[in-house]
């Protein structure tokens, strides 16, 4: 398999509060789960984390603050956007250890001309927007988004330009709040 022209992009900037320490180095099979994310976007051209200036170092990743520290995953979408070159984002959060190439390959493959959003759908058909491709072109409408108060990540996606992909292993959608759901 050859390299997808994305941008790959982890946002860690959380807090972890349900977590109880910084679950971006959380151990889970040899690996952090931010080393378990990065993994599953190596076929990405560009690398950016969204996340404190030297909070993590990852070999290959260029580092990007947050825009908007504290206000969520849409504040980490806000500044991937903006530091990625015009095109394709693989958006994702370092608490999401099961996404792998595979994954990626699949939202790569449902980009539309039309689209913006490519997004996958978990088995119970919920749109899963931590794990997800955006197009730079969204960078004003996340920005109107989070200037008007918005904290919400699923409303990233504009309806009508937004392409949705079923059937992937649930596993993916597995993440990482708590340190229970390392051992679910």
């Amino acid at each position: 398999m050859g390299d997808l022209v994305l941008t790959a992009a982890i946002t860690a900037g959380g807090q972890s509060s349900r977590y109880g320490s910084d679950k971006a180095l959380a151990v889970v099979d040899g690996q952090t789960l931010l080393e378990h994310v990065a993994a599953s976007l190596e076929r990405c051209g560009g690398r950016l984390l969204i996340a404190q200036p030297g909070r993590y170092a990852l070999n290959g990743w260029r580092q990007v603050p947050d825009t908007r520290p504290g206000q969520g995953p849409l504040a980490g979408l806000e500044a991937a956007l903006r530091a990625a070159p015009p095109g394709w984002v693989a958006f994702a959060g370092v608490d999401t250890p099961h996404l792998t190439p595979a994954y990626w390959t699949a939202l790569a493959g449902a980009r539309t001309p039309n689209a913006l959003a490519i997004l996958a759908l978990d088995g119970e058909h919920r749109p899963q927007p931590l794990a997800a491709l955006y197009h730079t072109a969204l960078s004003p409408h996340i920005t109107a988004l989070l200037d008007a108060g918005e904290r919400r990540l699923r409303l990233a996606a504009p309806e009508g330009q937004t392409v949705f992909v079923a059937g992937l292993d649930a596993r993916f959608f597995r993440n990482v709040n708590r340190r229970e759901d390392l051992t679910d």
